[in-house]
């Protein structure tokens, strides 16, 4: 430090200094769910293995702590912002800027305006931006902590069992069954519900009751649910006379209801129960089982059948992480039927038949279903398997709780955690069937027996229901005379935790006298034999089934020394085995595991004075085969199953490390053992990692191994040091006697261990101490103070370093364990170093080092290995080594880590493969997430002493940092190999992102996980030093945002890739398709600027282009918006932070085109991070969205030990500041799901705070930029730069705040550029005059001020120059007309008031008022009042579209002389109809835009590739034409501005010429296209664009082929006469137009929608529609009332028009007149016959030609004509042989039209159709010669019809298929007969008509 600068070290002081050690271990206290330990009984000296299983479940947890920097985040003085600091909604005064124009200078002006800016800023910005949802890879989560395990656990209270009858006390057993499993999965419960009467019928029994065995209520648990468990309830009695049925029958025949009848015989019963009671009250016998239970009724069942209770546990009722609780809310248990339990089925099979039988028969019924619902986490007044009590005791409740020990159904894989030693003795069955004997009513005592003496039966049995907790005997159940008994009994008892020989189970076999004799008085019991069983057989305890003999006679001594088998003495039967039982064991402390058993035993062997040969089960141990002996065992532990193993797992471990440690001494001679009990570490490690049955966290750890390590390993080195006496060391416990190792052991260990030197057992070579034996024993056992040479992590380091073939590959493919048992074995030797004695690079060994470099070097190669063929398993060795050398930071010298991490990066760095370069990041990410990276990267002097060449850590220390005057300003931007010497981690960083962001891409989806990879790493690190409070100060994040300079170069250069449209409705919209979209639903974003990167300079149509551009032009390497907005986020905040003057030196001296992508970036800001207003709604299902993975994440972060969450845990005190949110405002609320409105709001709030922060850092960044203007060399090009990023702000949504502060910029923009803007930046003043304009009518009063404000300035400062001032007149005024065209929503009243105010502005502005400003202004804002009186009108008609349209059509030909102002309203026009879908009266609206500019053109100059005027487009539409109004008298091209837009220009007229030909397309008229690109193609060829010329006939390409694949099926318009009568139309009164609709739109679809709106404009009953087309007689309308009258029309053509019009497109193009056709008789019926049946043609002319800028067009002429009935049938007959000839005539003909066309014509049902025509009017000539033709016309019709009809009889018989022949034989039968019956009146012509005009000449030859 002492080379440090002053301001340096001062940064550094607020950074904390290198603390002397970061890993430091902590005794946590074990939480202990009982009051008391569960722990052995008093005053036993215990065996070896107990003790120490015994101690493992009482010490205190040993964990890795990080030392607490809690006092460097006090943030009690540090405020947040409010919702009210950004308030989007907050409403302020409608008043003027105060000082305007009082600054004396720019210079003035920017300094209020930066003073304004800096106030109020939110210092943390990463605060403000939701957590993004990462990848899990920078944590290690801490693992659960040991607990005793409880599977889903359910209550159940027992309230009431009730039968009709009470008469005796009744006692139930509660247990759970696996029918699937066979198997009983839980001990039994004991309770009864007996009134105070029925117990006292017990009281002579029962000398007291302990609280214990009140219990009513359970607390079961279920490991593994399934549909079939079973909860059975078992009911016994006292034993009395009589067979179970008979006991029964009184609970079957008797009712207490009717207790007046029955009285005396339930008094009677009851006197008996009771004389049972005071007699026999210790026996019971078997009574019921109850098999259902009814919740709510009571329904008694006759008692037939066996019974029992079952509850029916459904595991899709069961959430597989959460407990229930299963409460029989019941007020009683009503059974529904009892039966007489046979004496010969009441063994477990017997049951589990019966559950089956059950199982069948609910599948048939319905069976109830008990509801469940979550148990409390702790139960008050619980009482454990071992009767202790369980936290928190119940105070109130007097009765107890039990939690029933369960057996689960399949193996549980949790380490023992408690000491618990249970032994259950379950009798099974008794044959006494050969026996001649008279006993029949069998019980057998029980008693658990320490000596052979009477007095030795011990207490340890656990008692039942409502007695003693805890018996020296109990009595199995009787049943009544049965010599052969099945017992269901289970015996509970407490095994003492020293087991001798003497220990045995005493049975004693009883007869019971159930009915006293007379005069008798003697006992009831009458003894049959004993029998019994030792507790161990070879020293192991004895479990499972056992058949035992009797004996007859008195128990001989000695008797338990000895099995059943041996003694001599009278055995029943020949000692033959008569009573079976099973013994089952649930124990802490007994292996029950011959593998383990032997291991324990043997290295207990190494702990004493061992006297040889040992005893190892059944077999002898002699010193010699000692060793060979105990490797066995080691080697054998992985032969031990996997339930025991996991079961003392973690003594195992414990007995491995302590022999890899301790050397073994036998005979003199050192036993090498290290090798082989770390090969067994490693095989137990490969174990536990391959066992599917266990859990594995996300990096692959095993979580049984992560929580020894975390919570349980010891260093042997330091276990000593703790449990020698006197030490007063860590291992201070207040249950010494169980926490820590004797005085004995501790003793013996430390002189087995000295004796040995002191050696390492694997490597000889490390010196022995130089002191005596002596010496050292004083030292140890007088100072205390132990200086081992040997140390645990020594030994490991070098057993890894040495391993070899599987056993090597194991211990690097499971890596991660080794390098955290080393990490926690070095802290703990750190912890008893004397700090500042030993300097840090001396606290490890040199020989260490070497090993650890070996290590991690070996690891580095071995993850190239592992990478080829198993890919997630490399990363996850990645991973672990990146943590190794993260702790090793912590404790080694800094020097040698960072040697470490050269060597690594050298071994991969050199590949660029996508997975290595992501596992690259991955490393990178957690090594840069240590304590003091930011130490570690920022003060390195120069390149000599940064660890890209290692040296020792002093350096670091004594470093300084570098000053910026050592570099060009601009290298500090760039990655610079000197910038990765300096700052080592984050160059490497900084470089892997580079490299992600600029490969190759292929399209994968790796390489978008590898982006995002590097830039959540990027992110991450930045977010961290954000919110770390340690540098808070804006001089320390300064200092912080220099060291990533580089990155804002790295960004800069990757802007091509970045989705500059920064939304979520991105994606969406790329899916979907884009044009296709509700424009309405697109965000407005960025349109002029966006169109400026696709490269598209016009900007007049809807965003739906731009957004198809922009995702067309997608490269597969773009960056999705997420991972962009995290990437401009790392930019932003960069940007905020570091040193301004050294931002501003770097602008002024970079280049022009990188400054231009600088504020390309800053554009691409502003859209990704606009405030978009969020429903409630969308903002909930978006928190939804990620609420899980977010919160998962958090769980791992917050429980975990992740590299960054070690980070942030020690920079944010007890929590994680990375997820401490909490401290910002986004993280108050965003925790819940059920967030309130009030919440929601907030967030939504937030999220502007934001965009608010985000666009204020931009604004910043440009005002740097604009004050380094003058010493740039291209002042326009900046100004107009920053003018454009200024504008696209304004496009986007903002907020108050940002607003006011970006209008300061405009006015200081225009104040000091004024003239540059005005003159170079025409356009985009344009654009500033309609940004400006536009706030002007908002209803936010302070955002109005502010812009009318600016407009203001605008003004006066364009005034200076009289061209300018006009210039911007017109552009005012012209963004109004736009505006008001555009917006449904413009609020003139605001618009007014902002008018009034710059009004005001003009008179008070004192230095103007000479000038002609003020007049000036006043008669500009006077017609801008004008044309926003004519927007009142069209809100009236938003929703009728045709009245919209045609008032915006009045508009706009208001503006005839003002070309600008018409060209603004032919594109608002155009606007409209796009949004509707109306493509081709959208294109017509672009065809006059684009012919108005053309006239335009033509008086400015004369080229003759330039169309002349609107004359070019007659071929178009003919309607273009009136545009030629503007001519010269009319309009002067050269008056200042006019026609100064964009548009009029040659550019602006391809333009629209471009988007009208796109418009033509998508409406379907390609014929259209084709005119339109013959006037732009002499343009482009002119200028030599080739390149849009080759795209021009590529598009006029695919129009013709759309012509030639479309063609006849095109649907065009359908068109309606629509006329409106009644004086409440106003204006439209007798108004006629022509409707243009959509192609097949039905009459009854136009009169709906017409219908329905005038309906609501009017009112109900007030508008009728005239169904018939017959002219409408005003006088009989209702004036009242409103008439709309709908005909439908076609196209009409004379004769010589439809020699032009041949295709389908010509016969619906340029349309003026439209027909439709009324039919009437004389008679005044619409219909009649064929002879009276007129018909009335009335022609409409339109005034201008469809399709028109309009859709209904007013009706200027009407023709009408009538037709006689014979001209009528000769038109219905033209038209039928019109049909027939072009379906016989199509180039494809379609049989199945044709053949519908023959039908029409020629079939039988239908020939007097045409038939009936030719008799009516050819029958006989007509009288009337002026009928003459008509006739003959007719008949020469008929003749073309009969013609036609047989070319389509042959051409069907070519087209039919088979199956068709008799149908087309039908068809010309009828065809032929229908020409005979023709053909008479076909032939008969009319003589008249044939009769010589003039007489041959020959006749007058002859007369002379």
């Amino acid at each position: 430090m002492s080379q440090l600068r002053s301001g340096d070290a001062e940064l550094m002081q607020e950074l904390g200094e290198f603390p002397d050690d970061d890993l430091e271990v902590e005794l946590v206290e074990r939480e202990c769910r009982t009051i008391r330990p569960s722990v052995p009984e008093e005053g036993v000296e215990l065996d070896p293995h107990v003790r120490d299983c015994v101690q493992s479940y009482t010490q205190p947890w040993l964990v890795e702590k990080s030392p607490s920097l809690a006092e460097l985040c006090d943030d009690t003085t540090r405020t947040t912002l409010t919702c009210s600091d950004f308030n989007l909604r907050a409403l302020q005064p409608d008043c003027r800027v105060e000082n305007l124009l009082r600054f004396s200078s720019p210079e003035e002006l920017d300094r209020f305006n930066l003073e304004a800016r800096n106030s109020n800023r939110y210092g943390e910005l990463f605060g403000l931006y939701p957590p993004i949802d990462e990848d899990a890879v920078a944590i290690r989560p801490i693992p659960d902590c040991p607990k005793e395990h409880f599977g889903q656990r359910i209550l159940v209270r027992c309230q009431t069992i009730k039968f009709d009858i009470e008469i005796e006390p009744l006692f139930a057993t509660m247990a759970l069954y696996d029918l699937k499993e066979k198997k009983k999965i839980s001990e039994n419960f004991h309770f009864d519900i007996n009134s105070d009467q029925m117990k006292g019928f017990l009281r002579v029994h029962t000398p007291h009751t302990d609280a214990s065995t009140l219990a009513r209520s359970a607390v079961f648990s279920i490991s593994y649910p399934s549909p079939d468990i079973y909860l059975v309830i078992k009911i016994e009695k006292v034993l009395q006379q009589g067979e179970i049925g008979d006991c029964a029958e009184p609970y079957m025949v008797l009712k207490e209801s009717d207790a007046a009848k029955n009285r005396e015989k339930l008094e009677k019963l009851r006197n008996q129960a009771e004389g049972f009671c005071q007699r026999l009250g210790r026996y019971s016998m078997p009574f019921l089982a109850l098999a259902n239970i009814t919740l709510h009724s009571y329904n008694t069942l006759p008692l037939n059948g066996r019974i029992f209770l079952l509850f029916f546990i459904k595991s899709s009722r069961f959430d597989l992480k959460q407990n229930v609780i299963f409460e029989m809310l019941c007020v009683e248990l009503i059974v529904y039927c009892v039966c007489r339990q046979e004496g010969e089925r009441l063994s477990d099979e017997d049951l589990f038949k019966f559950l089956a039988e059950i199982k069948r028969s609910s599948n048939q019924r319905r069976v109830k279903i008990i509801p469940v619902s979550p148990v409390p986490e702790m139960v008050p007044g619980c009482l454990s398997p071992e009767l202790i009590p369980v936290k928190p005791v119940s105070e109130k409740n007097p009765r107890a709780v039990k939690e029933v020990l369960e057996f689960p159904s399949s193996e549980v894989y949790v380490p023992h955690n408690i000491y618990r030693n249970l032994l259950y003795v379950y009798p099974l069955r008794l044959n006494l069937t050969n026996r001649l004997t008279s006993a029949r009513n069998i019980t057998v005592k029980i008693q658990f027996m320490s000596g052979e003496d009477p007095s030795c039966a011990m207490p340890v049995i656990f008692g039942k229901s409502s007695g003693p907790e805890f018996l020296q005997e109990v009595y199995t159940p009787v049943t009544y005379h049965n010599r052969s008994p099945d017992f269901y009994d289970e015996i509970k008892i407490r095994l003492p935790a020293r087991l001798t020989e003497k220990h045995h189970l005493l049975l004693t076999f009883y007869h019971i006298s159930c009915q006293q004799k007379q005069n008798q008085t003697g006992s009831v019991e009458s003894l049959i034999g004993y029998s019994w069983l030792p507790m161990l057989n070879n020293d192991r305890l004895q479990t499972g089934q056992q058949c035992l003999p009797i004996i007859l006679d008195k128990l001989p001594g000695n008797y338990s020394l000895h099995s059943p088998e041996v003694p001599p003495v009278k055995w029943m039967e020949n000692h033959k085995g008569l009573f079976n039982l099973e013994l089952q064991a649930v124990s802490s402390v007994q292996t029950q595991d011959s593998h383990l058993e032997r291991f324990f035993t043997l290295c207990h062997a190494l702990e004493g004075k061992t006297t040889f040969p040992i005893r190892v089960g059944d077999e002898k141990i002699s010193e010699n085969m000692f060793e060979h002996e105990l490797k066995l065992s080691i080697i054998s532990l992985s032969s031990s199953g996997l339930e025991p193993l996991v079961l003392f797992l973690h003594q195992v471990l414990d007995k491995l490390f302590r022999l890899i440690m301790q050397p073994m001494v036998i005979a003199g001679q050192t036993a090498n053992l290290a090798q082989i009990a770390f090969e067994s570490v490693v095989s137990v490690v490969n174990s536990l990692h391959n066992s599917q049955e266990l859990a594995k966290d996300h990096q692959g750890r095993n979580c049984l191994l992560a929580t020894y390590l975390y919570f349980v390993f010891l260093a042997l080195g330091l276990t000593l040091l703790l449990s020698l006496p006197g030490t007063g060391g860590l291992m201070a416990h207040p249950e010494s006697r169980y926490s820590t190792l004797t005085r004995a052991t501790a003793n013996t260990v430390g002189f087995m261990l000295l004796q040995s030197r002191i050696r390492s057992t694997s490597n000889p070579d490390i010196p022995a101490p130089q002191s005596p034996e002596d010496t050292e024993v004083s030292n140890i056992l007088g100072k205390f103070e132990l200086k081992f040479e040997l140390l645990f992590h020594e030994e490991l380091a070098l057993q890894m370093v040495v391993s070899t073939g599987v056993c090597r590959e194991n211990v690097y493919k499971y890596a991660w364990f080794f390098f955290e048992l080393l990490v926690k074995s070095m802290s703990q030797h750190v912890s008893q170093l004397d700090k500042k004695a030993v300097p840090r690079r001396n606290r490890f060994s040199d020989r260490f080092k070497d090993d650890i470099t070996t290590i991690v070097n070996v690891v580095t190669a071995e993850i190239g290995n592992i990478l080829v063929k198993q890919q997630k398993q490399a990363e996850k060795v990645n991973i672990s080594l990146a943590f190794f050398l993260y702790d090793l930071m912590s404790l080694m010298d800094r020097g040698f880590v960072f040697q470490l991490v050269k060597n690594y990066c050298n071994q991969v760095l050199h590949v660029n493969m996508s997975t290595l370069i992501s596992m690259r990041l991955e490393f990178l990410r957690v090594l840069c997430s240590h304590e003091h990276y930011l130490n570690l990267s920022l003060f390195f002097s120069s390149p000599a002493s940064a660890p890209a060449s290692p040296s020792p850590s002093t350096s670091s220390q004594t470093s300084s940092s570098c000053s910026f005057q050592d570099h060009k300003i601009t290298a500090m931007f760039d990655l610079s190999q000197d910038f990765k010497q300096r700052h080592y981690l984050t160059g490497l960083l900084l470089t892997e992102l580079s490299t992600a962001l600029d490969m190759e891409s292929e399209g994968s989806v790796t390489f978008n996980v590898l982006q995002q990879k590097a830039i959540s790493a990027t992110y991450s690190l930045l977010c961290a030093h954000d919110l770390d409070q340690r540098c808070s100060r804006p001089e320390v994040k300064a200092k912080i945002a220099a060291l990533y300079l580089p990155l804002v170069g790295i960004i800069i250069d990757s802007i091509n890739y970045l989705d500059f449209t920064g939304t979520a409705l991105h994606k969406s919209r790329c899916k979907s398709g884009g044009p296709e979209e509700d424009p309405d639903s697109i965000t407005p974003i960025n349109q002029s600027v966006a169109m400026a990167i696709a490269g598209n300079p016009f900007n007049t149509l809807a965003r739906n282009a731009l957004v198809s551009m922009a995702s067309t032009g997608k490269t597969t390497n773009m960056l999705t918006a997420e991972t962009s907005r995290n990437l401009l986020m790392c930019f932003l905040w960069i940007i905020k932070n570091a040193d301004q003057n050294l931002v501003q030196r770097w602008t002024v001296d970079m280049p022009l085109s990188q400054l231009s992508r600088l504020l390309e970036l800053l554009t691409i800001c502003i859209s990704c991070f606009e405030y978009r207003v969020k429903t409630l709604q969308s903002l909930t299902q978006a928190l939804q969205k990620s609420q899980q993975a977010k919160v998962r994440l958090e769980e791992a972060l917050l429980g975990g030990i992740g590299a960054r969450g070690q980070m942030m845990k020690r920079v944010g005190g007890e929590e994680n500041l990375r997820w401490r949110k909490d401290l910002t405002q986004w993280r108050q609320t965003n925790d819940r799901q059920d967030k309130s409105k009030a919440e929601l709001d907030q967030e939504v709030i937030i999220s502007g705070n934001l965009a608010t922060e985000t666009n204020l850092i931009v604004l910043d960044l440009l005002e740097m930029i604009v004050q380094a203007v003058p010493l740039a060399d291209c002042k326009d090009n900046v100004v107009g730069g920053v003018l454009k990023v200024l504008l696209h702000s304004l496009t986007c949504n903002q907020s108050t705040t940002f607003l006011s502060h970006c209008f300061s910029t405009l006015r200081a923009l225009i104040v000091k550029f004024g003239d540059l803007l005005f003159e170079e930046e025409a356009e985009q003043c344009a654009d500033l005059c309609q940004k400006v304009l536009h706030y002007c009518s908002i209803c936010v009063d302070g955002n109005r001020s502010q812009a009318c404000a600016t407009l203001y300035l605008i003004m006066r400062y364009s005034y200076s120059s009289a061209s300018n001032f006009s210039r911007v007149k017109m552009q005012v005024t012209m963004s109004l007309a736009s505006l008001v065209g555009k917006s449904s929503d413009i609020h003139e009243e605001y618009l007014r008031r902002s008018f009034r105010t710059i009004l005001l502005y003009a008179e008070e502005d004192t230095e103007m008022q000479s000038t002609q400003l003020p007049s000036q202004v006043d008669e500009l804002l006077r017609n801008l009042n004008s044309i926003l009186s004519d927007t009142v009108k069209m809100k009236e008609f938003q929703k009728d579209p045709e009245m919209l349209m045609d008032l915006m059509y009045r508009i706009a030909k208001g503006y005839q002389t003002s070309p600008d102002l018409r060209l603004t309203w032919l594109q608002n026009m155009a606007e409209k109809h796009n949004s509707r879908k109306c493509f081709t009266e959208s294109a017509m609206c672009l065809v006059h835009a684009a012919a108005l500019v053309a006239e335009y053109l033509s008086m400015l100059e004369d080229h003759k590739y330039l169309p002349v005027g609107s004359v070019t487009f007659q071929s178009i539409s003919p309607n273009v034409l009136e545009e030629s109004a503007v001519s010269d008298d009319i309009l002067s091209p050269d008056e200042d501005g006019v026609c100064s837009g964009r548009s009029f220009t040659e550019n602006g007229l391809v333009g629209l010429l471009e988007q009208a030909a796109e418009l033509f397309s998508n409406g379907g008229l390609y014929e259209a296209v084709n005119e339109v690109y013959k006037v732009i193609v002499p343009i482009l060829e002119a200028h030599r664009d080739f390149r849009r010329l080759a795209s021009t006939h590529d598009k006029l390409q695919r129009a013709f082929e759309n012509i030639i694949q479309k063609g006849h099926k095109r649907m065009f318009g359908t068109y309606f006469r629509v006329g409106f009568y009644g004086s409440k139309f106003g204006d439209l009164d007798e108004q006629e137009f022509i409707y243009k609709e959509p192609g097949i739109t039905h009459l009854p679809e136009i009169s709906h929608r017409l219908e329905n709106f005038y309906s609501q404009c009017f009112g109900d009953g007030v508008l009728e529609m005239i169904k018939d087309s017959t002219p409408v007689d005003r006088k009989k309308l209702n004036p009242n009332k409103a008439y709309i009258q709908i005909t439908f029309v076609e196209p009409y053509f004379d004769d010589y028009e439809m020699k032009d019009r041949l295709t389908n497109f010509e016969k619906n193009f340029n349309l003026r007149r439209f027909m439709y056709t009324t039919p009437f008789t004389k008679s005044g019926r619409p219909r009649g016959e064929l002879n009276e049946q007129y018909k009335r043609k009335t022609i409409l002319t339109t005034m201008h030609a469809f399709p028109y800028i309009k859709t209904r067009i007013n009706v200027i002429q009407k023709e009408e004509f009538d037709l006689t009935p014979i001209e009528v049938a000769i038109e219905d007959m033209q038209k039928k042989t019109r049909e027939l000839a072009e379906a016989t005539h199509r180039e494809k003909p379609d049989a199945v039209m044709l053949q519908m066309v023959l039908q029409g014509s020629v079939t039988a049902t239908v020939n007097q159709g045409p038939l009936e025509v030719a008799q009516v009017f050819l029958n006989e000539i007509p009288a009337d010669p002026k009928l003459f033709r008509h006739h003959n016309k007719l008949r020469l019709c008929f003749k073309e019809f009969i013609l036609r009809c047989g070319e389509a009889i042959e051409k069907n018989k070519q087209l039919i298929t088979p199956d068709q022949k008799e149908y087309q034989q039908e068809m010309k039968k009828n065809y032929n007969k229908l020409r005979e019956n023709l053909r008479p009146m076909l032939e008969r012509k009319i003589p008249e008509l044939y009769k010589p005009i003039i007489k041959p000449r020959i006749e007058n030859r002859y007369t002379h």
